[in-house]
């Protein structure tokens, strides 16, 4: 009998279930999963609650910020719009494609590619993964320390870039993260239902307060850019959202009920995912238009900029709301990270690996707030370096899932004599080939600032150079993400079908 159903043989029912986990008392203040497979009694989540962690991971008025960012391709407001609203949602449903790899297999997300990669060649994507988690985290808890510093000078707290305040604010907001990650899905599930409410309540009063300045006329005189310039906007956006989170789509989803249908997966993931960001930006799109100070201002301090239009009596509840919704999705980050890091064959508990990327992003946000000249570089660099070859992943693992129609082998993801092998030679040599070509027709804009990457760009020479028109375009993500598609699903086809029928 499958260890998974009743004495029956049939798939309990999510009432029972939940009865059961009741009476056992399973759920604990500290989440005790790792990488293992789910136990069927903790499968009791429904599609309508991935609403909330990914709503509340991308509703900070953080998101305003991309308009800035957007208008910065040179495009108008009709542009950056369609740009955006395109750019959001489509990332976001490619997050809820991969997510029903959660339920499938009742795995985090990079255990799951181990049917696509090999369970020992899911390591090389899983190293992408992990540093993209470390990354994205970062940035966030960068930009809660920046904000903070920000507020408490106009608030007469502090001087002018007190370090004080920054050392400060660098260890409460680091401490708060890993303490998050640490405690794990129960408490962070909890979490966003109140952060949700008061983010959404903050956000409404932001918006109020700020309405008057808005400058129409400077905004609807923004002038019509490129279609390439159309395309770069569009592929950061992808990148800043959907896309920087497709590599733990599944985490959440693998406590969803066997019978959980897969369409509403698919669609709560993505609504909840791009509801925030679609309204955020196209608001931030109305500031950044309106003023080319602020914009720039954004450049280097996102919400500490933002929070300039407010009066001073909403500062200290705007910074309050601002740093906790930053905080909810670096906790998601760092929660999902540590599982990564277990998934690389490190053998600690998964408290402890959220621990150990704690102490990885407390580098690096001090490293930004105090020695980097600005916030916008590093972090545009970093999303395009790494959305490369995590759109290759994405592409892959959509084209495996497409592929499927059964749900995968647990006990085979973590056995490399199983059905899925150590190596998949052709999933690793595709996304070799993706980062081959990505890397070659994506730009750094940054090269005084973020050396890091100035090698980027090596085939923009054919249509145009690194100044030609397409360069600003970054089509290198987009192209890995077809390419990684395509190759996989019509070399592979065979194969998934012989693992399925055990041939």
């Amino acid at each position: 009998m499958d260890k998974n159903t009743t004495p029956d043989g049939e798939l309990p029912s999510r009432v029972q279930v939940r009865k059961a986990k009741k009476a056992a008392g399973e759920v604990a203040l500290v989440e005790k999963t790792g990488i293992e497979i789910v136990h069927e009694d903790a499968r009791t989540a429904t599609p309508r609650q991935l609403f909330l962690p990914w709503f509340a991971s991308n509703i900070s008025v953080f998101g305003m910020s991309y308009g800035a960012w957007v208008l910065g391709f040179g495009i108008s407001l009709w542009q950056a719009t369609l740009m955006v609203v395109i750019g959001v949602i489509l990332s976001f449903s490619i997050c809820g494609v991969i997510a029903l790899g959660g339920k499938r297999g009742s795995v985090p997300t990079m255990v799951m590619s181990r049917s696509a990669f090999g369970v020992q060649g899911a390591k090389f994507p899983g190293i992408i993964s992990w540093l993209t988690s470390i990354g994205w985290e970062t940035m966030l808890a960068i930009t809660a320390v920046l904000a903070t510093s920000t507020i408490f000078q106009r608030l007469g707290w502090a001087e002018e870039n007190s370090v004080g305040v920054r050392v400060s604010a660098t260890i409460v907001v680091a401490a708060l993260i890993v303490l998050g990650a640490v405690a794990g899905y129960h408490l962070i599930m909890k979490m966003q239902s109140v952060l949700t409410i008061l983010t959404g309540i903050t956000t409404i009063i932001y918006v109020i307060l700020v309405i008057p300045a808005i400058n129409w006329s400077a905004v609807a005189a923004l002038p019509n850019g490129s279609f390439p310039a159309m395309i770069g906007a569009m592929t950061m956006v992808m990148t800043g959202m959907g896309l920087g989170w497709v590599n733990i789509a599944a985490d959440w989803s693998r406590y969803q009920a066997r019978d959980a249908k897969g369409s509403q997966i698919v669609f709560w993931n993505t609504f909840g995912g791009s509801l925030g960001p679609v309204v955020l930006i196209t608001f931030g799109l109305f500031l950044a238009g309106s003023s080319a100070e602020l914009s720039e201002k954004i450049g280097q301090d996102p919400l500490g900029a933002l929070s300039t239009l407010l009066p001073t009596w909403f500062l200290v509840p705007f910074l309050i709301t601002a740093i906790l919704s930053l905080l909810s999705g670096a906790i998601n980050g760092i929660y999902s990270s540590g599982l990564t890091l277990l998934t690389l064959g490190i053998k600690i508990p998964r408290p402890l690996a959220s621990l150990i990327d704690g102490v990885i992003l407390s580098t690096g946000t001090i490293y930004v707030v105090f020695f980097s000249p600005n916030f916008i570089d590093p972090f545009q660099s970093f999303l395009i370096t790494l959305g490369v070859p995590l759109a290759g992943w994405a592409g892959i693992m959509m084209a495996d899932i497409a592929l499927r129609k059964q749900s995968y082998d647990e006990d085979a993801l973590f056995n490399s004599s199983g059905r899925y092998g150590a190596f998949n030679w052709v999933s690793l040599g595709t996304i070799a080939l993706c980062c081959a070509l990505g890397w070659g027709l994506v730009v750094n804009n940054f090269a005084e600032t973020a050396t890091f990457n100035n090698w980027q760009g090596y085939l923009l020479h054919f249509i145009g150079g690194k100044d030609g028109t397409w360069a600003s375009g970054n089509i290198g993500v987009i192209l890995s993400l077809i390419i990684g598609f395509v190759v996989y699903y019509f070399t592979q086809k065979s194969k998934v079908g012989r693992q399925e029928t055990g041939n």
